[in-house]
C-alpha cells in the first residue's frame, strides 16, 4: 500500500491546477478517496472528526451484498441446470451463474459512474460515491435474462432523471436503484413480467445447454394467477423460500444470504434497525389482516410469513428502505416509515394481480411521504415543548 501512496502522489501533480492533466482532476481525486482515506480536515464549523467517510460507509454496503450476490449467482446457474434436465457440480453451477451475473455488474458500473465522471468534470466537481452501491444493487433486483442494453437504458434514465438533477448523491428524492427497476417494469414489461425471465436460456461458454420453451413462475406469481377460491399449488417448501432455491431476482432470492448483510449493517450502525424491523412488522400486520378479513384469493390466504420471505420483501427491507438518503431522518419517523412500506407492499401485492411483488412501488411511494413524516414527528415535538412552557 506504501508503493501505491507513493505512486499516486508522484503523478498528483499532473492533475492540480497547472498540470497537463488538469482536465481529469476530478477523476484522479475519485480513485484517489477510494483507495486511502483523505487526510484534509474541516477547518471552521461543527464537525464529527472521523476515520469513517461516505465512501468507506459505501464500500460496507457493498460487502454487505456480497453473501445475496455470490447465492444469486449459484442460484441462477442452479435453475438453469435444473429446467435443462441436467446434473452438474457446485463450481459448474456457481461458474455459470457467475459468467451471467458479471456483464450485468459490469454494464451498470461502466454506464453508472461513466455519467458520474462526466458530471463531476462539467461541474468541476469531486466524483461522488453513491453510485458504488447502486451500481450493485442494480444487477440484483433484475431478472436475469434482462439484456445488456436494456439494462444500459434503465441505469442512465435512473442515474441522470433520478439522483443527477437533483444536485447527486444525498439529494436524490428516490432510490436510485428502485427508479431503474420502475423503467424497466413500465417501459419493458416483457423483460421484466412473465415465467420465461427469470431462468436464463442460453449455455455460457459450454456450461449448461440451449433451454427452449422455458416456463418458470416465481412463487408470487403462481399464487397471484391462482383463480379466485383456490388454495395456491406451490412447489417449492419453506425452507427453498428462506434458503432462497427459487426463481427470482438474482439477488432477492436468499433470506439467510440478504439476513448476512443486515447483520453486517446493524452492526456496523449503518442501517437503522428502526426501518428494518417496522418494514417486517408491516408486513406481518398486513398479511394477517387479508388472511383475517381479504378477498378470496390465494395471494391474500397466503400465510403472512411466506409474504416476508418471498419475492424482494427481504431484500428491500434491508437494502433499500434503509437508504439515509431517500428514508425518514427522525427516529420516531423511522417506525412510521418502515411500517408504513410493509403495509403498503402487501396491499399492492393482494389487491392487484398484475403485479404481485409490491415492495418496489411501496418503497418508492414512501420516498415521496418521508420528508412529510419527518416534518409531522418534528412539528408535533415542537408543539409539545411549546406546551410545556405555557
Amino acid at each position: 500500500m506504501k508503493a501505491l501512496r507513493n505512486y499516486l502522489d508522484k503523478i498528483k501533480p499532473n492533475f492540480e491546477e497547472g498540470g497537463k492533466l488538469h482536465a481529469f482532476r476530478s477523476v484522479f481525486d475519485g480513485f484517489e478517496t477510494f483507495l486511502f482515506v483523505p487526510n484534509t480536515t474541516a477547518k471552521t464549523g461543527t464537525h464529527i472528526h472521523d476515520a469513517i467517510d461516505s465512501k468507506r460507509i459505501m464500500s460496507m454496503v457493498v460487502i454487505a451484498l456480497i453473501p445475496a450476490l455470490l447465492f444469486g449467482m449459484y442460484n441462477v446457474g442452479y435453475q438453469h441446470f435444473k429446467a435443462a434436465g441436467i446434473e452438474g457440480s457446485f463450481c459448474e453451477l456457481f461458474a455459470y451463474g457467475f459468467l451471467a451475473v458479471l456483464p450485468k455488474i459490469i454494464v451498470s458500473y461502466v454506464v453508472g459512474l461513466g455519467i458520474e465522471f462526466v458530471v463531476a468534470q462539467w461541474k468541476k466537481e469531486e466524483i461522488q460515491e453513491g453510485f458504488l452501491v447502486s451500481g450493485m444493487l442494480i444487477p440484483m433486483i433484475v431478472p436475469v435474462d434482462c439484456p445488456l442494453w436494456i439494462l444500459a437504458v434503465a441505469t442512465a434514465f435512473s442515474v441522470i432523471f433520478a439522483k443527477e438533477v437533483f444536485g447527486g448523491t444525498g439529494m436524490n428524492v428516490f432510490n436510485v436503484a428502485l427508479i431503474t427497476r420502475a423503467f424497466l417494469f413500465f417501459a419493458y414489461p416483457t423483460k421484466m413480467s412473465g415465467d420465461a425471465v427469470w431462468v436464463s436460456g442460453d449455455s455460457i461458454l459450454g456450461l449448461g445447454q440451449q433451454v427452449d420453451g422455458l416456463t418458470v413462475a416465481t412463487p408470487l406469481g403462481i399464487a397471484a394467477t391462482t383463480p379466485a377460491g383456490q388454495v395456491a399449488d406451490m412447489p417449492y417448501s419453506l425452507n427453498e423460500m428462506i434458503t432462497g432455491l427459487i426463481p427470482g431476482s438474482i439477488g432477492e432470492t436468499s433470506v439467510i444470504a440478504i439476513a448476512l448483510g443486515a447483520i453486517l449493517l446493524l452492526w456496523t450502525g449503518i442501517a437503522s434497525w428502526k426501518v428494518m424491523l417496522s418494514v417486517f412488522v408491516g408486513g406481518a400486520f398486513m398479511g394477517w389482516v387479508f388472511n383475517a378479513i381479504g378477498p378470496d384469493t390465494a395471494i391474500a390466504h397466503m400465510p403472512w410469513y411466506e409474504h416476508l420471505v418471498l419475492g424482494g420483501f427481504c431484500f428491500g427491507a434491508v437494502f433499500m428502505a434503509t437508504d439515509p438518503v431517500t428514508s425518514a431522518r427522525t427516529e420516531t419517523g423511522k417506525y412510521i416509515y418502515g411500517f408504513l412500506i410493509g403495509v403498503m407492499a402487501i396491499v399492492i401485492r393482494v389487491l392487484n394481480p398484475g403485479y404481485p411483488e409490491g415492495m418496489m412501488l411501496a418503497i418508492l411511494l414512501m420516498n415521496i411521504f418521508a420528508p412529510l413524516i419527518d416534518y409531522c414527528v418534528v412539528q408535533k415535538n415542537i408543539s409539545r415543548r411549546a406546551k410545556r412552557t405555557c
